[in-house]
């Protein structure tokens, strides 16, 4: 089609370029042309020109987008940076304890009969020997008096017996009574001396029955609601055979039971051994506790107790750690966060969690290098100390890390970094083991 097509514009042209050099053609001579030519190679022809003058300005523009400047290159990404700090931690595992009383009493009554008062308001605070209930005495003070009648009667035959003896070896010293009734009134003074101390312990059982009456608080603390009311028969006995009338717990202090597993306990273990961490059965290690509403760890105590053995079914450990509750805001049976130390104080790096990323299992830094360039570093990370991520391997503290505008940079580009400093962490109470525990005021419910 190429060929033609220009073999038939240079026909075009040629008839053209006659037809002007012939000003004063005859009208049959330009019919005859006209009528030679079809009407569609007309159109093609313009086409074609048309396209033929653009093919030469698309090149011309062309070759002026080649004259011009490149264009420039982006600025470097702004990224924030800041340098480790290195500082004396001491790292802390956490755990799930529960609150629990260190005395937990049901109130349960040693003599049985009718309930006759309470002397008491359900919940309220209550301090050892209290009066909580009252059961009718008069059973048990006539028992009394009737044992310590008794009690005289003994005491009366017991001098007849000694005044008889006392002439019996007057008599036997004349010779007016034979050897064995001397013998029988000695027998009779012993027998009179044992009544006496039978009926003296009588009286003192007695006695103790009519103290039973009055049901006193064995412990100090907060009372529950009363589970029998006045007039009820109430059943007395040695252990749960009692009728329940009411429980008391301590509050202050109050216990924190968590369990720990196996790998804790065998971390805690190997470090005793090398002296790295004192081992909570002979040392009273600082804990700090936090219920579940709380910021931070404002209660302070000190481990107390680790259970022989450990738990076959859980592979847990049990620890309990005691603490002072003189606000008496620890409730028994709430559930709190606690932490105990993981491992003796040492010289970490600390860097903001944020700076922190990961490839899959792996995580990373960028550091800015001295050219200005972020460098992919791998990085082994331990727990979060005051806010901070702890960094066990892969920085040094003179480095620079990038802290904002992650997202922006890669391996071995230069960047804008905008120098920063940590802030210094909020202060965080720790206990001194050996002066953390206050002792409960005489005065206050334990």
């Amino acid at each position: 089609m190429g060929a033609p097509g220009a073999s038939g514009f240079a026909r075009v042209a040629s008839m053209l370029g006659s037809r002007g050099s012939q000003t004063r053609t005859k009208g049959p001579m330009r019919s005859t042309l006209a009528s030679s030519l079809p009407s569609t190679w007309f159109s093609g022809a313009r086409s074609r020109l048309r396209r033929c003058c653009l093919v030469p300005l698309a090149a011309a523009l062309a070759l002026s987008s080649c004259r011009q400047a490149p264009p420039s290159a982006p600025p470097p990404p702004k990224v924030r940076v800041v340098q480790p700090v290195a500082r004396e931690i001491t790292e802390w595992d956490e755990f799930t304890a529960r609150l629990d009383a260190v005395d937990s009493v049901e109130v349960r009554p040693r003599v049985s009969g009718y309930l006759q008062s309470i002397h008491f308001q359900d919940g309220a605070l209550v301090h050892k020997g209290d009066l909580l209930f009252l059961i009718d005495p008069r059973p048990y003070e006539a028992a009394l008096r009737h044992a310590e009648a008794d009690l005289e009667l003994a005491k009366s035959r017991l001098a007849l017996a000694r005044k008889n003896f006392v002439r019996a070896a007057d008599l036997l010293a004349s010779h007016a009574i034979s050897q064995e009734e001397s013998d029988i009134r000695e027998s009779n003074v012993r027998q009179a001396e044992a009544s006496v101390d039978e009926a003296q312990a009588t009286v003192d059982a007695a006695r103790l029955d009519v103290e039973f009456t009055h049901v006193s608080a064995p412990v100090g603390g907060r009372v529950g609601r009363k589970l029998v009311t006045e007039g009820n028969l109430i059943n007395g006995g040695v252990g749960t055979q009692g009728t329940l009338l009411t429980t008391i717990v301590s509050l202050d202090p109050i216990y924190a039971y968590f369990e720990a597993d196996e790998g804790s306990l065998l971390k805690y273990d190997r470090l005793a051994r090398l002296g790295q961490r004192r081992s909570s059965r002979d040392f009273k290690n600082p804990v700090h506790v936090a219920l579940a509403n709380e910021d931070g760890f404002p209660h302070e105590g000190v481990m107390d107790f680790v259970d022989n053995q450990l738990d076959r079914g859980t592979g847990t450990i049990i620890g309990r750690a005691v603490l002072p509750n003189p606000d008496l805001s620890l409730i028994p049976g709430l559930f709190a966060r606690l932490r105990l130390p993981g491992r003796g104080d040492y010289r970490a790096i600390l860097l903001p969690d944020e700076a922190i990323s990961s490839d899959q299992s792996q995580k990373f830094v960028y550091v800015v290098d001295g050219e200005g360039k972020a460098e992919y570093r791998m990085v082994t990370i331990g727990p979060l100390v005051d806010g901070l991520r702890v960094v066990r391997e892969g920085l040094t503290p003179d480095e620079w890390v990038v802290v904002a505008g992650l997202q922006r940079i890669r391996p071995g580009i230069k960047v804008d970094a905008q120098r920063e400093t940590i802030p210094p962490p909020a202060t965080v109470a720790t206990a001194d083991p050996t002066t953390s525990t206050t002792e409960p005021s005489p005065d206050r419910p334990r």
